[in-house]
């Protein structure tokens, strides 16, 4: 049996021109085309630069592979795709292994690529730049977003091959400094899906909780030896870069030797010539720290003893310009007894002062109670001389009350004296100079109020008196009038008997009535006038007591012993003259 090869190639010769060859359908044609250039061309490389590069959304990659002079399609399968060690884009020379096939749909030829790698050292550093201005574009690099790195990290991350020189290298170095938990996060770090490994185990570090069981790191160190930039371009990768960029610990980049530059180094908030370095500048040296702890703790007790003795030296010196306390206190001591002895009569003579004064006040501003007084003496009197029996009765009474007064006087007057006494000992200890002036200086004022209100009170109670006794007088009937003449003929009669036995108690009425009228007369609201007082009244009516009520009051209407005259207040007026206060006596 033939080969499908053979049978291409019998068929294509059989179709040769002027011939009398059977014709094929077009699917045969393009079948018996792939199938020769698959057989010719079964492993080929090509070197182009990439073109029209599209990512669709079933996975597979569709590129264009052009020089100067020629072009040719490519596509890498999903597969394929996921193990490239970079990302194509348009403009980079690559170097393309695959298998040449044709498209039948489309009568074209492509190559169906399993790897592709960056063409020479200039292509990868040309599309390292590109890359990294890219990047820069977006912040990704920006200098404020750097991070300050921890004094003493607690935990540290380590990205890197678990099985290189670089961790036994850090984590010597670290145990030399200050020995510290490390980490460690392994991962490939050159090759197919080494770019991938390292993005997740940086995002790893970063999304471990605080408080969960594996602690989290402090610091992560992304690390990597030295190599050709083929061998570190992992780092180079936009994964590996963006995802240390957007790592929120802070993070050193400790990637190649000291001439090696990665992207990873440009994204990382501190960058290392070499792992060694990236330990050492992770942590401070733990015998270092020691030292400077034992020299601070040298200078503040050094500080301390300077402080404490300057301050004792002060206090000394302020001590010393301190008068003795005895010279102090004599003189102050002395004042205090002489004090203390003069006190006690000081107090004594201003109490009884005081109450005088208080008392003399309380019977003086009693305007209602004179009234009632006045009118229950007028009551005693009529009583007195229509009703001689009642006033003898009385008298009796009187005379039983005086007697029994007389014999429980001694023993009230005892008992009242020892009790004002102690009184007057609580008192005295109570008071207060001060005090007893304040109290003082409060009743005077409140005498002074008082006494402005008497004239008013007063003369609205005799208004009152004066309308009861017209009210009474307009009531009285003649009939009561004829009964009240026959008792007090009866009286009368009555006293003409005994005159021996009414005449007295009669005197002694008459004398309290006078006594009363003439007190009376000397608290008229007349009086004073008659002096050459004058008694200032609002229009309106009431009383203006102050300067203040009437100056608001405007209007005014003074009275006088012989008449009254209409006055108003001028605003403009200077101030009127104000009496000097008398002289507050002292208690010493």
């Amino acid at each position: 049996m033939s080969s499908p090869a053979s049978l291409d190639a019998r068929l294509l010769a059989e179709a040769a021109p002027g011939d009398n060859a059977p014709a094929l359908s077009v699917s045969e044609l393009s079948g018996a085309l792939k199938r020769s250039v698959e057989d010719a061309f079964g492993h080929v490389r090509v070197r182009g630069e990439i073109s029209g590069f599209k990512r669709v959304a079933s996975g597979h990659c569709y590129l264009t592979l052009k020089d100067d002079r020629a072009v040719i399609d490519g596509v890498i399968w999903k597969g394929n795709a996921g193990t490239l060690a970079f990302r194509p884009e348009d403009g980079v020379e690559v170097i393309a292994t695959g298998k040449l096939t044709t498209y039948p749909g489309r009568s074209k030829y492509q190559i169906v690529i399993d790897r592709m790698e960056i063409a020479g050292a200039g292509a990868l550093m040309a599309l390292l730049d590109q890359r990294r201005r890219a990047l820069a574009a977006e912040g990704l690099f920006d200098a404020d977003a750097k991070r300050a790195l921890p004094f003493l990290p607690r935990v540290i991350g380590v990205v890197t091959s678990p099985t290189g020189a670089v961790i036994r290298d850090i984590l010597h170095r670290l145990a030399d400094r200050c020995p510290t938990h490390v980490l460690l996060w392994p991962v490939i770090v050159q090759g197919e899906g080494a770019a991938a490994q390292i993005a997740a185990a940086v995002r790893g570090f970063d999304a471990l909780p605080a408080d969960g069981p594996i602690p989290r790191p402090d610091l992560v160190i992304v690390a990597r030896g030295g190599g050709s930039i083929e061998d570190l371009w992992a780092f180079n990768e936009e994964a590996v870069v963006r995802a240390v960029a957007a790592c929120t610990i802070p993070t050193i980049s400790a990637v190649g030797h000291e001439t090696d530059t990665t992207l990873c180094d440009f994204a990382a908030d501190r960058r290392a010539p070499t792992p060694t370095a990236a330990a050492e500048m992770a942590v401070p040296v733990r015998a270092e720290l020691r030292a400077t702890l034992r020299e601070l703790g040298a200078r503040t007790a050094r500080c301390a003893n300077r402080y404490r003795d300057h301050a004792a030296e002060r206090l000394a010196a302020t001590a010393r310009r301190l008068p003795a306390p005895d010279r102090l206190l004599g003189t102050q001591r002395q004042r205090l007894d002489d004090l203390g002895e003069r006190l006690p009569r000081a107090l004594s003579r201003r109490l009884a002062l005081a109450r005088g004064e208080l008392a003399h006040a309380a019977g003086a501003l009693r305007p209602r109670l004179l009234g009632d007084r006045i009118g229950q003496a007028g009551q005693r009197l009529a009583a007195a001389r229509f009703r001689p029996v009642l006033i003898e009765r009385s008298l009796a009474d009187r005379r039983a009350l005086l007697a029994d007064q007389r014999e429980r006087l001694p023993r009230a007057f005892s008992q009242g004296l020892v009790q004002a006494r102690g009184e007057l000992a609580q008192a005295a200890a109570a008071l207060r100079p001060r005090l007893l002036a304040d109290r003082l200086a409060r009743d005077r004022a409140a005498l002074a109020r008082d006494a402005g209100r008497l004239p008013e009170a007063f003369g609205r109670r005799l208004t009152l008196a004066r309308g009861e006794l017209a009210h009474v007088s307009a009531t009285l009937r003649p009939r009561l009038l004829a009964d009240r003449a026959a008792r007090s003929a009866t009286a009368l009669g009555a006293v003409r008997l005994r005159p021996a036995l009414v005449e007295r108690p009669l005197a002694e009425a008459r004398t309290a009535l006078d006594r009363l009228w003439r007190l009376a007369e000397s608290l008229a609201p007349d009086k004073p006038l008659q002096r050459g007082y004058a008694w200032v009244e609002r229009r309106q009516g009431g009383v203006v007591a102050t300067a203040a009520a009437a100056k608001a009051a405007g209007a005014l209407v003074l009275h006088f012993a012989d008449g009254k005259v209409a006055a108003r207040v001028e605003r403009g007026g200077t101030t009127a003259y104000v009496a000097p206060k008398p002289e507050q006596p002292t208690l010493l």
